[in-house]
């Protein structure tokens, strides 16, 4: 009875997290073939169920004293449909418009692995850019004041190794104008969200911008390090504090809407006593030597964990670059992991008169295109209809799930 009363609390747990969406599906009738558009359709009503669940962001902050000590924002990639049914059907001339009803929830089963689909195969593109220290100089020496450079360079060494992305080195671009103002919770982001975030991705052609903040890198108690002789020997016979402190916020966002999807602070101090071989320097060859160091080093390879785990359930997105007729060209090819015959669905992406600064909205077209000549840095691919006639335009997105 026990271990009954176990199972009903989990079952009711799971049903009570699900929540009962609609997704909206178009196709066009080929050669009279309503079977056809219809299977396509609900094939993309369910895609839109998909892209609704996905873009629910969920927050947890953690106080200390009253201050904010850590913030994690993600966005749930991992969805479970139950129960679809098709509440709605309508023809107009040779478009087919189906409104799908599901409970949607999160698939707890696949927690540690990512269900992606084809996505998870492919390498998406990612731009690391520079993470300003707050308050110039509390480094205290020109080797360590140099991290906002060194730490984003030693995330794409790290990314690049893992294989995984297409990483962009970017870490002479600021993606905050106002540093001590820098997001740290997703209220906070909508003076960055388009200004900066979609203008980086755009120019460097990247679907993710990973950015942050260096927060605090400098020394517990500054006078331990002074020169006189009294320090010095504190120092040699250890009853000083030569502990260095590293915080930093790690932000991750979606680069065409400049929504964060990924948001966490970081934060470890250890003993820092460079030994004068080049272990004092952020990021030299010997910087792993000293203890602050190490732990450092510790910090930034759970950072590019934590980069490449929150984009591996992300589905791939790329911009349409150019429409002629049938022929569609994107901003990704083979070296994204693109090759002929693949598939990908369309989304027109709108911004209204009355909300020109808002997030784009997307909406499904309801058609394909299917690629048939790859090259390496873009690719071409043909649509079903005449783009014209479905309103696919430049700007709009391509997605693999």
């Amino acid at each position: 009875m026990k271990y009954l009363m176990c199972l009903l609390l989990v079952v009711c747990s799971g049903l009570a997290e699900a929540v009962v969406l609609e997704g909206v599906g178009h196709a066009t009738i080929q050669e009279d073939n309503i079977d056809q558009a219809r299977v396509e359709a609900r094939k993309a009503a369910m895609r839109d169920l998909a892209l609704q669940y996905d873009a629910r962001v969920s927050a947890r902050d953690e106080m200390e004293n009253g201050e904010l000590v850590n913030s994690r924002t993600e966005v749930s990639a991992m969805a479970q449909v139950r129960n679809a049914t098709v509440v709605d059907e309508y023809r107009s001339g040779n478009l087919l418009r189906v409104i799908v009803r599901a409970e949607v929830s999160e698939d707890v089963g696949g927690s540690a692995t990512c269900k992606a689909g084809a996505a998870s195969g492919l390498r998406k593109r990612v731009a690391v850019t520079g993470f300003p220290i707050l308050g110039s100089g509390q480094g205290g020496s020109p080797t360590v004041d140099d991290a906002g450079q060194k730490l984003p360079q030693a995330l794409v060494t790290r990314l690049q190794e893992q294989g995984r992305l297409q990483v962009l080195a970017s870490s002479h671009l600021q993606l905050f104008d106002n540093v001590p103002d820098a997001p740290t919770s997703q209220s906070n982001l909508a003076s960055n969200r388009l200004t900066n975030v979609v203008q980086v991705a755009r120019e460097l052609g990247a679907q993710f911008v990973v950015s942050g903040v260096i927060r605090d890198i400098g020394l517990a108690d500054p006078s331990a390090w002074g020169s006189s002789i009294v320090d010095r020997m504190q120092r040699g016979i250890g009853i000083s504090d030569n502990d260095r402190r590293f915080e930093v916020d790690l932000m991750v966002f979606d680069g065409f809407s400049g929504s964060v999807i990924y948001q966490n602070r970081f934060a470890t101090s250890a003993d820092w006593s460079p030994d004068g071989n080049g272990s004092g320097g952020f990021g030299s060859a010997g910087f792993e030597k000293s203890k602050w160091g190490s732990a450092v080093t510790e910090v930034m390879d759970q950072m590019a964990e934590e980069v490449d785990g929150a984009l591996e359930c992300q589905p791939f997105m790329t911009r349409i670059a150019r429409v002629d007729g049938r022929k569609v060209t994107l901003e990704s090819g083979a070296t994204a992991g693109l090759r002929p015959g693949d598939e990908l669905a369309v989304y027109r992406s709108r911004r209204y008169f009355d909300a020109l600064g808002s997030t784009p909205e997307l909406q499904d077209a309801g058609v394909s295109v299917t690629l048939d000549n790859v090259h390496p840095d873009f690719s071409n691919g043909q649509l079903p209809t005449v783009g014209g006639q479905v309103n696919i335009q430049r700007d709009d997105i391509a997605i693999i799930w």
